[in-house]
């Protein structure tokens, strides 16, 4: 079977009907883009020790789905990749499935920095991760989810501009979740 094979409609799962199964090389590929930002197929080929081929088709797989997209090129045939960026709230199965599997690789990549900081620059071993708890009103919540927006914004155009970093920075997981608290149900079973 070739690769157009695979392409032809027929074969291939569309974006409006078929989910895209798990797959190994797709999961390790979300979570290279999500720690390093952007990458090529040759990129990701060298990191993850697959072909350059097999990880084009996996990226390309990705793209047809919705859960990456192409990062702006800065010149040449590089082609490169990165998580997609203007992801409107995904509703349904599908959204959700992507939603849990992108929290999942967040508490990965978290565990990976407890279990080896020591391995860091002495400079790097410490995080700055804090936790909160404010009552808000859903239009507050909003205003507070723009506000982290629009901290972060000057810092995010280094990702495709790496001439723009300063000597010594590093990617950075910005993990930020905000949700209501809903309340604990009770015990039916005590109160009987």
């Amino acid at each position: 079977m070739t690769e157009d094979d695979v392409s032809t409609p027929s074969a291939r799962a569309s974006s409006g009907g078929e989910e895209l199964r798990e797959h190994e090389v797709r999961t390790r590929l979300l979570g290279l883009l999500a720690e390093v930002g952007a990458v090529t197929a040759t990129e990701a080929a060298s990191r993850l020790g697959y072909s350059s081929g097999l990880c084009s088709f996996h990226l390309r797989q990705l793209a047809r789905h919705g859960h990456i997209e192409e990062a702006p090129r800065s010149g040449g045939r590089a082609r490169p990749w990165r998580l997609k960026q203007d992801t409107p709230t995904a509703e349904g199965p599908a959204g959700d499935r992507f939603g849990d599997l992108a929290r999942g690789l967040e508490d990965e990549s978290w565990q990976r920095w407890l279990t080896r900081r020591d391995e860091a620059p002495a400079e790097w071993r410490h995080d700055e991760a804090f936790s909160a708890v404010a009552y808000l009103t859903p239009e507050e919540m909003s205003r507070v989810a723009d506000a982290i927006q629009q901290t972060l914004a000057p810092y995010r155009a280094r990702e495709q501009r790496p001439l723009a970093r300063p000597d010594g920075a590093r990617p950075v997981a910005l993990i930020t979740r905000l949700f209501p608290l809903l309340p604990h149900p009770t015990d039916d079973a005590d109160q009987g």
